[in-house]
């Protein structure tokens, strides 16, 4: 039997280790998990086996990327440079209103869970009084 509690024994010494170790890179892995949590959450809402396939496998790639130290957590700033330079590809008459959209201006409705997010901005411009409306107005 004394083989026995040295063998129990050493592996609650193990264990012991291991939850030290693991409690120690917590505080790390925190936000990072958090993070990865919520993307699998919004993972789940997709209806579509494979998008939702795909959503997983994204959010475990951006989870291992943050661990390796590959990917920084705060990544808005880089969202908002892709989200800006995705209006370079409209015609240069929409791209302002298209920044402005990006940035906050106008109202914002939808979800990605629901099929995308829709933002809107308006405008509201009185043209010039044009020949027509002034022969129209005598």
């Amino acid at each position: 039997m004394m083989p026995f509690r040295k063998i129990s024994f050493a592996l609650a010494v193990l264990g012991m280790a291991t939850a030290i170790e693991a409690s120690a890179q917590a505080g790390k892995n925190d936000s990072a998990a958090a993070r990865y949590e919520a993307d699998r959450a919004a993972c789940a809402l997709i209806a579509e086996p494979e998008s939702r396939s795909a959503c997983l496998r994204e959010a475990a790639a951006a989870r291992a990327e943050v661990r390796s130290g590959q990917l920084p957590e705060g990544r808005n700033d880089e969202y908002q440079r892709n989200a800006l330079a995705r209006c370079q590809a409209l015609p240069t008459t929409d791209q302002e209103l298209c920044r402005r959209r990006t940035l906050g201006e106008g109202t914002v409705s939808g979800s990605v869970s629901g099929g995308g997010i829709y933002r809107e901005y308006r405008e509201i411009t009185v043209p010039d009084a044009s020949p027509v409306s002034e022969a129209l107005a005598k």
